[in-house]
């Protein structure tokens, strides 16, 4: 007997002993898996590396590869990325198209990432009157001012990447992307270079591109992370030691600079910082198949953020030049299928099973958790937890905040607080047309008369001096009761106008000690409180009547009150100067306790008085709305007014605003928070026209030009009463323009514009209006941060 087998083609026979047979066919059958095998080997899929260069806002211009890799259908097994190069390639490796970082990259607010503070509407309303209004911040510690180890305020930064990188939130190894990815960063501490591989994308991405004495190092670990770029901004060695069969390179960064162009500090300064990266540079871009050269095409530099569109255009040029490179990779990658990554998808809610402070004192923990008002096993949506990370850092108690998802058998949230010293050292300078140069000096202290508290103290040293002392404290359980004494003085020169013109001056001390116990409504915005205030009012010539008389024949005027008052305070705007939308009200209603003056005259038909006048009561009140139109484009309204009323006259009783001026109220001025009592009326000097009643509205229309300055037209309509309230009220239709005259109801009108920069100085404000009454045109020039007021 016998039978017949195939094996592999073969027609074999065979009997009853078939071991040769079996034997056989083994042997065939594994030599004919060995070169399938081998085959297959051979036609495996290359590794392609994607490596992304640093360069600030150069960086952009990686953008138009990614979009050319997406239409061509290549994708990269892994992206190294750094500083710039690292956000962009670490986007990409997380699943967002080349088109949507474009997006991205087109509508960014570069201002508000690359070191804008937080917004004013997340400050609390006690912090308000204080946020932003110096143009230097030192940390005193151990007797010795200490300098920022920084220049840029990262928080938003930071909001932003985590914003984005939410989606992959929960991935700690960087190979469980769509995409692997590394983030290159540098030890500054060791001095050693740290491939970021896992743990949080967002800290990973913010590392990379922490640039030395622009954003602060970043905590890792036991050390501190800056910018890869000291040590390798063009990173393609580690893609070759990671077994890169292709590498893609796009570097914006370039070498070493020439002579000719080492004759600015910065070129020198920066070329220094990146000595070491810059002679890697040829080495690394010889690791690249594929090598995209953007430094010969770029005309931008590191910080031309705002001009993010043209330097993405300047990228296409580098991207099209290697078109042909890139479409013959697409061709022999084309028998590999590999589908393009898409970002993952996940829910915009969270549950927060655990929240954890790190860095934050004792003294500050529990008004941190009273603004965050963050609560474990409550589901939040990603937007509100942003939010309250802005009102961790609108308590102005730190320097900056970091924040982290918390991964485990739990999901949290981790908030590191970075605290500023307890004593701060602010300054700035100022000048302005109406009271000169001036240097203003503030020492604020912090928790130094109890938790939650703040103590400041802040000159103004000038040609007219001003001074200010402070202390409020937070108390009560969500820390939404707060109480505040102040004393304020100024010494100023007022003048005296008649018909326009300044016929003479008066030594003017104004002084002021308030105290005020108040209750958030809602914490970052509105507040209701009572007060009592003391004032004092003190004028004399500023030359001897004897010498030469003045107007009013005056020697000598005190003036004495003091107020119960209550207030409503409400601020939404989004910043303290050249906000472009949010509310602002002040109502106040005060009673006067105890009122007297102190008058004394060199013409002896003017009595001299001393004692008590009568009193009198006042409701005033400030409103202004800002309305964005557009981008570029904001609408402004504004109210404002005050009564006065004096109790009725009995015979024997005198009144207070025949022998003082310090229940009045005071309009002119071009710019806000100069003096407590002092409403704007552009074209009018500060102070130049005082009145017991007043009601003023105005309209403006904020147009942003370029950058930080703007244009502002405005137009300015008030009445004024010089009387009772009763006759300001019956005459407040049917008024005139003689103003200037101080006797009857009138009408102030003043229309102009203001030529505005938000300067590194601070504002610079050059106003030109005209006001009736005197058919003037006056011009006014403010530069830097003015002595603040508190609300």
């Amino acid at each position: 007997m016998y039978s017949k087998h195939k094996c592999h083609g073969l027609n074999l026979s065979y009997g009853q002993d078939d071991f040769k047979l079996k034997t056989f066919c083994l042997i065939v059958l594994f030599l004919s898996m060995g070169q399938l095998l081998a085959q297959a080997q051979v036609q495996q899929r290359p590794k392609v590396a994607l490596v992304l260069s640093g360069g600030g806002a150069k960086g952009l211009a990686h953008i138009p590869l990614l979009q050319a890799l997406d239409s061509l259908g290549i994708v990269p097994d892994i992206v190294i990325g750094n500083s710039m190069g690292s956000i962009v390639g670490g986007l990409y490796a997380m699943g967002y198209s080349g088109d949507s970082i474009s997006r991205i990259a087109q509508n960014a607010d570069w201002d508000k990432l690359m070191g804008g503070t937080i917004s004013m509407r997340n400050v609390g309303v006690e912090e308000k009157s204080e946020f932003n209004r110096y143009l230097v911040n030192f940390d005193q510690q151990n007797g010795k001012i200490k300098m920022s180890p920084y220049i840029l305020n990262d928080h938003y930064l930071r909001v932003f990447l985590s914003d984005l990188t939410y989606p992959v939130n929960n991935i700690t190894d960087f190979d469980d992307l769509p995409i692997s990815f590394r983030a290159v960063a540098t030890d500054i501490v060791n001095g050693k270079e740290v491939i970021l591989d896992r743990g949080s994308l967002t800290q990973a991405l913010r590392s990379s591109m922490s640039i030395p004495g622009v954003f602060y190092p970043v905590p890792y670990k036991n050390t501190l992370l800056v910018d890869g770029g000291v040590l390798n901004n063009f990173p393609a060695n580690i893609a070759h030691e990671m077994g890169a069969d292709i590498i893609i390179g796009s570097d914006v960064g370039g070498g070493m600079e020439p002579k000719e162009k080492l004759n600015d500090i910065m070129v020198l300064l920066f070329q220094t910082g990146m000595l070491h990266s810059n002679l890697r540079n040829p080495e690394n871009r010889a690791f690249c198949d594929i090598l995209l050269d953007h430094v010969p095409n770029l005309t931008y530099s590191t910080g031309d953020f705002n001009d993010s569109d043209a330097i993405y255009e300047e990228g296409k040029i580098a991207t099209l030049t290697n078109i042909d490179g890139l479409s013959a990779l697409a061709k022999r990658l084309k028998p590999f299928h590999h589908e393009r990554p898409h970002l993952p998808k996940v829910k915009d809610s969270i549950v927060l099973d655990t929240i954890i402070y790190k860095r934050i004192s004792k003294e500050n923990m529990a008004l941190v958790e009273a603004r965050t008002e963050l609560v474990a096993h409550e589901k939040y949506a990603k937007k509100d937890i942003l939010d309250r990370l802005d009102r961790a850092v609108g308590t102005t108690l730190f320097s900056h905040i970091t924040f982290d998802s918390y991964q485990g058998k739990k999901s949290g949230l981790v908030l590191s607080g970075f605290e500023r010293s307890k004593n701060i050292v602010k300054g700035s300078l100022h000048y302005d047309s109406y009271n000169g140069v001036g240097i203003i000096l503030n020492l604020t202290g912090r928790n130094i008369l109890g938790q939650a508290s703040r103590t400041l103290m802040t000159l103004d040293i000038a040609e007219e001096p001003r001074f200010r002392l402070q202390h409020q404290k937070n108390f009560g359980w969500r820390k939404n009761w707060w109480w505040r004494s102040e004393a304020y003085g100024q010494f100023t020169e007022e003048s005296i106008f008649i018909e326009g013109q300044d016929v003479d001056k008066f030594r003017y001390r104004h002084f002021i000690f308030d105290n005020q116990l108040n209750l958030n409504i809602t914490p970052l915005r509105s507040y209701f409180g009572i007060g009592v205030k003391y004032q004092n009012d003190y004028l004399t010539p500023r030359v001897d009547p004897e010498i030469e008389d003045n107007p009013y024949g005056v020697e000598e005027s005190k003036f004495n009150t003091i107020e119960l008052s209550t207030h409503y305070v409400y601020n939404s705007l989004d910043t303290p100067f050249y906000a472009t939308f949010g509310s602002y009200f002040r109502g106040r209603l005060s009673r006067s306790l105890y009122s007297s003056a102190n008058a004394l005259f060199y013409r002896p038909d003017a009595p001299d008085f001393k004692g008590e006048t009568n009193l009198y009561s006042k409701l005033e009140m400030r409103f202004e709305k800002r309305m964005l139109m557009n981008e570029r484009l904001t609408t402004i309204l504004g109210l404002s007014g005050g009564l006065l009323w004096e109790d009725k006259d009995d015979g024997e009783d005198i009144s207070a605003n025949d022998y003082g001026i310090g229940a009045a109220y005071f309009l002119g001025g071009a710019q806000e928070q100069h003096s407590p009592r002092n409403y704007v009326m552009p074209g009018l000097k500060e102070g130049e026209l005082i009145t017991n009643q007043f009601i003023k509205v105005n309209v403006g229309i904020q147009y942003k030009l370029f950058g930080k300055t703007y244009i502002t037209p405005h137009l300015n309509l008030a009445v004024v009463g010089f009387g009772e309230v009763d006759t300001f009220l019956q005459n407040i239709f049917s008024n005139n323009n003689n103003w200037d005259d101080r006797l009857e109801t009138s009408m102030v009108m003043s229309s102009g514009v203001i030529f505005s920069n938000n300067s590194l100085l601070g504002p610079i404000d050059i106003d030109i209006s005209w006001i009736n009454g005197v058919d003037k045109i006056r011009m006014f020039l403010g530069v830097g941060y003015r002595f603040n007021i508190s609300d």
